[in-house]
Parts: C-alpha cells; sequence; structure tokens
C-alpha cells in the first residue's frame, strides 16, 4: 500500500478513493515505479455565483470551490519525458493518454514561444486536452526559469464535469502545476500560481478566459465565497455562506466553452467599449451612473472592420477583432459596469442578517446578472428553463434567484435557495428532464483549494 510520508488527506473522500485506487493500481494502464515517491495534488472547480464575465473587465467577482476536484498524481521519471494519462469520468469513458519529450519544448536550450507550443498541441486533434496539463511546464519554464533534469508521469482523475462552465479546465490546469512544483521543489506563491496557471489557458491553449477560475481553484476555502478584485488578482477577502442561504448548481446539458466564438466576441467587443470610451481604467471602476452619462458615445452596434478603421485596436491582447462581425459594443460594455455594482451590493447582503427580504434582494441580482448575460448573447434556451420561472409554490419562494455561469452560452446555471432548498432543487431538475431529456447534474457542497490542500508524498511499503 502506499504511506503517507508528507500533507494531510484532509480525509477528503476523492483523495481517500484515489490513494486506494493507486494502491489497487488502478491506473488506466500507466505503470508507476513502486520503489520512486509520488506526489499527489487536488483542485476544485468552481460555481460562478456572481462576477462570470465580468472578471477580464476588473470587476469584484463572488466565486464557490466546488466539492468536485480534479486529483493529480505525478511521479518522477529518469527520462525526460511526459506520460499523461486522463482517466474516464466514468465506465463510459476510456482513459486518454499523451505522450511528448521535453525537449519539444526546448530550441537551441531556450524554452519554445507559447505560439510554437500551440502549434504542437495543435498536431492531433485527440491530443488537444493535454494542452492544459503539460501546458504547466512549459510556463515553469518561461516564467520561472524551471529546467528539468527529470521527466514525468502523470495520472489525472477529475470529478470536475467537462463543458459545464464550473471550470474543469482550471482545474487541471492548478493541480498538475501544483504537482510539477511539489516534484521539482519550486516554490511559487498562491496568487502567482494562479496567473501562471492563466497563461497555459490564454497563450497555449488559446481561450481567452479570465482569472478568477484560477483564483478560485488555487486558493478558494470550504463554504466560502471568494471575494476578488480582478484587477487583476486582488483576493479581497472570503464571505462565508451565511445561515439561511444555500448555493446549488444545475447542468443545463448544453457544452460551454470559453474558446469558443461567441465569449470570445462578447470579451472583444467589451474592450471595443472601453477603447471607445479611451478610458485608461478597468471598465468595472466606471460607475452606473457616469456609464449612463456617456453611453450615447459608444454606437449600439459597430463592424469590426469599421472599429479597426478608426481605433487601431482594443488593447485586449488574448482576442481578435473579426473584420466581418457586427459587435452590439454599447450592451457589452454596459455588462461589467452593472454587473460589478451589483456584485458589490450582493456581497454586502450576504454579510447582514439573512431576513426572507434580502433573499429575495439577494435572487433579484442573480436574476439581473442573468438577463445581462443574455443581452450580451451569451444565454441558451436550456439555461433560460433552468432559470425560470423562480418564485414557485403557492406565494412561498424556495428559490429565489439563478443565473448562467461562467462563460454563458450553456454551462450550469447557479441557483440560490433558503435552508433545506434541496428538494426544490431537485424537483427543478425533474421538470428540465421531462421537458429536455436531460438529466441535470446537481452541485452542491464546497472543499479547499489547492493551496489549502497542499501536496501529498506517498511512498508504497510492501
Amino acid at each position: 500500500m502506499y504511506r503517507l510520508i508528507e500533507g494531510n488527506t484532509q480525509q477528503l473522500p476523492d483523495v481517500l478513493a484515489f490513494v486506494e485506487a493507486l494502491t489497487r493500481g488502478a491506473t488506466g494502464g500507466i505503470v508507476f515505479d513502486r520503489g520512486a515517491e509520488i506526489f499527489v495534488t487536488r483542485a476544485p472547480g468552481r460555481l460562478d455565483v456572481m462576477g462570470g464575465i465580468a472578471d477580464y473587465s476588473g470587476s469584484l467577482v463572488l466565486q464557490l470551490p466546488t466539492r468536485e476536484a480534479t486529483i493529480v498524481a505525478l511521479q518522477p521519471t529518469v527520462a525526460r519525458e511526459l506520460e499523461i494519462v486522463s482517466l474516464g469520468a466514468d465506465a463510459r469513458h476510456r482513459s486518454t493518454s499523451f505522450h511528448m519529450h521535453l525537449d519539444e519544448f526546448e530550441n537551441g536550450g531556450s524554452p519554445i514561444s507559447y505560439e510554437e507550443a500551440r502549434q504542437v498541441f495543435k498536431r492531433d486533434e485527440r491530443s488537444r486536452w493535454a494542452a492544459y496539463a503539460a501546458g504547466a511546464f512549459l510556463v515553469l519554464m518561461r516564467e520561472r526559469g524551471a529546467r528539468y533534469k527529470h521527466g514525468a508521469k502523470i495520472l489525472i482523475s477529475s470529478q470536475v464535469p467537462e463543458g459545464k462552465g464550473v471550470s474543469s479546465s482550471a482545474a487541471l490546469e492548478v493541480s498538475v502545476m501544483k504537482a510539477a512544483c511539489a516534484a521539482n521543489d519550486i516554490v511559487i506563491a498562491p496568487r502567482d500560481l494562479a496567473l501562471l496557471c492563466q497563461k497555459v489557458e490564454n497563450l497555449i491553449v488559446g481561450a481567452p478566459c479570465g482569472v478568477m477560475d484560477q483564483m478560485t481553484s488555487v486558493c478558494g476555502q470550504a463554504g466560502k465565497l471568494l471575494a476578488l478584485l480582478c484587477q487583476p488578482a486582488e483576493i479581497q477577502g472570503f464571505v462565508p455562506v451565511p445561515e439561511g442561504v444555500e448555493f446549488w448548481g444545475l447542468d443545463s446539458g448544453v457544452r460551454h466553452a470559453v474558446s469558443g466564438s461567441d465569449y470570445s466576441s462578447v470579451r472583444c467587443g467589451t474592450f471595443m467599449g472601453r477603447e471607445i470610451l479611451r478610458l485608461d481604467t478597468y471598465l468595472a471602476n466606471v460607475s452606473p451612473a457616469h456609464f449612463m452619462r456617456v453611453q450615447n458615445k459608444l454606437p449600439s452596434a459597430i463592424s469590426g472592420r469599421d472599429f479597426l478603421k478608426t481605433y487601431k485596436n482594443t488593447g485586449d491582447p488574448v482576442t481578435t477583432v473579426d473584420p466581418e462581425r457586427i459587435y452590439p459594443v454599447r450592451k457589452l460594455t454596459a455588462h461589467p459596469v452593472f454587473e460589478n455594482f451589483r456584485i458589490h451590493v450582493f456581497a454586502e447582503l450576504l454579510n447582514m442578517k439573512i431576513t426572507p427580504a434580502r433573499l429575495k434582494m439577494l435572487g433579484e441580482l442573480m436574476c439581473q446578472s442573468h438577463q445581462s448575460y443574455t443581452s450580451c448573447g451569451l444565454g441558451s434556451e436550456a439555461t433560460d428553463e433552468l432559470a425560470w420561472p423562480l418564485r414557485i409554490g403557492n406565494g412561498t419562494a424556495r428559490i429565489f434567484g439563478a443565473k448562467i455561469t461562467g462563460g454563458g452560452s450553456g454551462g450550469t446555471v447557479a441557483l440560490l435557495t433558503g435552508a433545506d432548498g434541496r428538494s426544490e432543487i431537485e424537483e427543478r431538475a425533474k421538470t428540465f428532464q421531462e421537458r429536455r431529456g436531460h438529466k441535470p447534474y446537481i452541485f452542491s457542497g464546497s472543499s479547499p483549494g489547492a493551496e489549502a490542500f497542499g501536496f501529498l508524498r506517498l511512498k508504497f511499503q510492501e
């Protein structure tokens, strides 16, 4: 069996089951050397309670780390190669493997560029997922001067559902980078680790996500909302979920991806609005009252071609203006301004004594956020159906509010209930299944971020 020689499992059920699986040899075909140590890390997904697509505009966001997490086992190897196996989520999904030599990340003794790395992972469509994991090694080389004398065998087991808008990608990036650091004696502050993981996604995967996902996965605390000011990543504190309030997630069954055109165009259009207004600060720093005074300076819509002709660029390094696309700039620019205000009010209400009236106010703020997503073009019929109607049952509200999470255009809906709201959530899921033929996964509960978990060092003992 594997003996724990450093770290603490915190008696987390998924960790205990993972270590037991290692002992049984249930490793998806990867063969670990029982004479060498294994490093185990864990990083949760996140439920986007408030903030979503306002993070890249400098908003405050409120994020809850999920109970579901990605766990990684990494064993250093003599050969400078990466062997990565991702276990299937269940019996219907087979394990997936990836192999590369670390020399592919070097050219003349120096790390290759991020653009060159993107091409490495584009060679085979079946291997693109590996960019989230192997990319961590290149980012550490380029940003922290890491040089690897050894390679690694890496086993990935994730309970964070993919394409559901709960940041399975961040959980993967964080858990692998945390394991790589542990195995190579690299010490990185939590905030810096999150920013480096964002580089994996922005610059190697090519997905223009903000940083709230990685920050929550690294720094989150169980049962508390991470209050993060995305300017670019300043933790304001943690808001305990008060007694009498419960947050849930329901999966719509519509796949979501921040690399998709809808999310990218919304982000691009938002930065176009910032450029047109000639702002030298984050959009979220503009007050709603001031925006209402200047909003007429923004066109309701503009083509990418006309924007480029007048303004040249947006100032956003991870999106590109499409000359043929029409961008509804005014709506896109308005979202982070009003969303930031809603989030600050939401946080203040959570810090007060929870009353029925305040529950309704919290719910209303979530509903406003959902409608704002929709006006940006990031809604979907399925998520609308999960979110509405809300106040049900003889005038007694049990589900007070709901909003689409993350980058929108599908994925998960976050819902707010009072205490003991599971029956209402299960009823909502049942009704949705009857209408759409899809049984929503129910997200409930929370767990610690990667920093609070740390890492385990295991050694096999006969």
